[in-house]
């Protein structure tokens, strides 16, 4: 396999990023690199009141991405993220501006600082894109049981997903891997794993 390489994993909120993120890591021995989510001061703000806290919600991100890119360049073993940082903008501030939660300065600004950060950036040799869908979705978000996610307004999960597949589609400079999670659970279903292993494999190795 390629020396050090560099996997994203996209996906939705509640599709299981972080698991597939474990299992892989695992897997490669690579290092997991996770989102920030339980030390994330904003979360139950935003949820609450999506149009108050939403340009602060993607700066906190943001921040936190361009940090683990930085620790990326210098890790000495392959690396898997839970969530890109172009998620943050193709998909999350792309997303909320749309709805009208995030007011189009805000996004101008936000959008032309993303570009200034990603241009020192290395872009991953492999997009892995978990789906699944919204019915799915929200039933995982809430057999996870976190209490600021019993805000989320199913509207927003669905505009997401949609959001999601325009951007996979239109991805042109970076190989992207599509798995189907719906009817998939990586607890038991060990044989198709398996074989999305090999197919990881074979993919960075051509790039």
């Amino acid at each position: 396999m390629k020396d050090r390489p560099f996997v994203g994993l996209a996906g939705n909120i509640g599709v299981g990023k972080t698991t597939f993120t474990e299992k892989m890591a695992a897997a490669f021995n690579w290092t997991p690199i996770y989102e920030s989510v339980s030390d994330n001061p904003y979360l139950n703000d935003f949820y609450a009141d999506m149009k108050r806290w939403s340009f602060n919600l993607q700066i906190y991100f943001l921040q936190k991405r361009f940090q683990a890119q930085r620790d990326i360049l210098y890790s000495k073993r392959g690396v898997i993220q839970d969530r890109t940082i172009y998620e943050d903008s193709k998909i999350f501030a792309k997303n909320l501006n749309e709805m009208g939660q995030l007011k189009d300065r805000d996004y101008q600004t936000y959008n032309d600082l993303f570009d200034i950060m990603t241009s020192y950036l290395k872009k991953p040799d492999l997009i892995i894109y978990l789906k699944a869908s919204t019915d799915t979705l929200l039933t995982r978000i809430h057999s996870r049981g976190r209490e600021y996610e019993n805000k989320i307004n199913p509207e927003y999960i669905h505009k997401l997903n949609i959001t999601y597949d325009n951007w996979i589609k239109n991805i042109k400079d970076i190989k992207v891997m599509m798995i189907e999670t719906d009817h998939f659970n990586i607890f038991t279903d060990t044989k198709k794993f398996d074989l999305i292993l090999e197919d990881v494999q074979k993919l960075i190795e051509s790039s």
